[in-house]
């Protein structure tokens, strides 16, 4: 995500560095480059060009702060425009006065609407702690309905189970049963159908739905691979339809963030969630601020620190530090602490929240951290619980046999017992030593 932005506006700050002040010669080259880096990330024109002219009159049209150089002040205007565009302010989503939060899920077919309800739902329950029930109301797209209730079951989520074939009845009907307490739910999420294009059948059949629910909030799901004709539709379902935000999806995939940066100030409205990841998981609520902080490459850490919070339990990490000192510290543990770490995300999120995320994701193989990952579950998992609570049990006809029980090789397991053993040694050090000694052993 953004990753090409990244580099090419960091390439062109760099050039403004040992400059002694911000004059328009030398930031002509640097905003032109900028514009060209921002055009061909599929951000519309318009969006743009409203960017570089707020951007020139700041930095013109001001002193240089004492002590601070052009590249650091460019990049303080950089940031501070790029959260205005993003919309400035994290959005929130209402509270009802009385009766359960009504949220209507709106967009064209094959931009992940009813992957984004569940996520949408998991969020709720995980995050606002809401009882979550979604209403599949898609009677367009053969399997949409089953394909939510297949999410459903698969995360624990309440869903309207039912045989209609009419968009305006399901809706009408799951709100009359919720109502009569036939079914539980504070939160009541509605997947619509959507087309491959508007017509007029979609937006007459939208306009009715939408009567019926009288929804506390209305999501558009946007697609970030579609460009800036995505953005174009945005606009129309707007006007012909309306909604209160927007949720970005695949901006995990290959896109160029154009999306991103163009839909806000295109439409007037913010965006509340980019989808990250296929995982049901993979859903983020936007700070414009955090997001603008990884556009420029300074990472999103506090967002890093809340994904870690959630993911390592705390009774968990206490019981692993004790064990840590006495240096008790086991394969089962090690397990533990590889499930915390895939509920963060893929390698690939994680790097892009820290500052350099982009040169650090490209100094990596592709996709080789998951890979390595799987693989070194599947060695766990063919252990014995003995032999995942005392290592040394594992000789030489148990690696193999280990070997043949994960479809791996005994220098796979090999490599993998070494690296725990490593692991162990180090994290054994590091606890025992604390800040003071890790310098003075000459760890850092």
């Amino acid at each position: 995500m953004f990753d090409n932005l990244q580099e090419k506006i960091s390439s062109s700050v760099q050039k403004l560095r040992g400059q002694g002040k911000i004059t328009e010669k030398n930031i002509q080259s640097t905003l032109d480059e900028v514009r060209k880096s921002l055009l061909e990330a599929d951000v519309q024109y318009k969006v743009v060009q409203s960017f570089i002219d707020s951007v020139r009159e700041q930095a013109l049209g001001q002193d240089v702060l004492t002590g601070i150089e052009p590249g650091q002040q460019m990049v303080r205007i950089f940031s501070q425009e790029l959260t205005r565009i993003l919309g400035g302010k994290s959005p929130e989503i209402p509270s009802p006065a009385k009766g359960p939060l009504k949220i209507l899920l709106v967009g064209l077919q094959g931009t992940g609407k009813t992957t984004s309800a569940a996520k949408l739902a998991l969020y709720c329950r995980d995050e606002k702690k809401k009882i979550p029930l979604l209403v599949p109301a898609d009677v367009s797209r053969p399997g949409a309905k089953e394909q939510l209730y297949t999410l459903a079951k698969e995360n624990g989520l309440g869903a309207f189970e039912h045989q209609m074939d009419d968009a305006v009845s399901i809706c009408k009907t799951a709100i009359s049963k919720q109502q009569g307490r036939e079914l539980v739910g504070d939160v009541m999420i509605f997947d619509s159908a959507g087309r491959l294009a508007i017509d007029e059948s979609l937006m007459d059949e939208l306009a009715r739905v939408r009567k019926v629910i009288q929804p506390d909030l209305v999501l558009y799901v946007l697609d970030a691979m579609a460009g800036q004709d995505a953005v174009r539709t945005a606009k129309i379902f707007e006007e012909e339809i309306g909604f209160d935000g927007v949720i970005l999806t695949k901006m995990d995939g290959d896109a160029r963030g154009g999306s991103a940066l163009s839909v806000h100030m295109v439409t007037g409205k913010p965006i509340f969630f980019l989808g990250v990841s296929e995982k049901v998981q993979g859903l983020e609520l936007v700070h414009p601020d955090r997001l603008a902080s990884r556009i420029l490459g300074f990472g999103d850490i506090v967002s890093l620190v809340e994904k870690a919070q959630k993911a390592f339990d705390e009774k968990q990490s206490a019981k692993l530090a004790q064990k840590l000192r006495k240096n008790q510290f086991t394969i089962e543990d090690f397990a533990q602490q590889l499930q915390s770490m895939e509920k963060m995300g893929s390698m690939s999120d994680i790097l892009g929240m820290m500052p350099g995320g982009a040169k650090l994701k490209k100094a990596l193989p592709s996709a080789l951290p998951e890979k390595e990952i799987q693989k070194t579950k599947v060695i766990i998992s063919s252990m014995t619980l003995a032999e995942r609570r005392n290592h040394q049990l594992i000789n030489g006809s148990r690696r193999l046999r280990i070997a043949k029980g994960s479809g791996t090789s005994v220098q796979d397991v090999n490599r993998f017992l070494k690296q725990f053993l490593q692991a162990k040694n180090m994290m054994a050090r590091i606890s025992k030593m604390g800040v003071k000694g890790m310098r003075r052993g000459g760890l850092f």
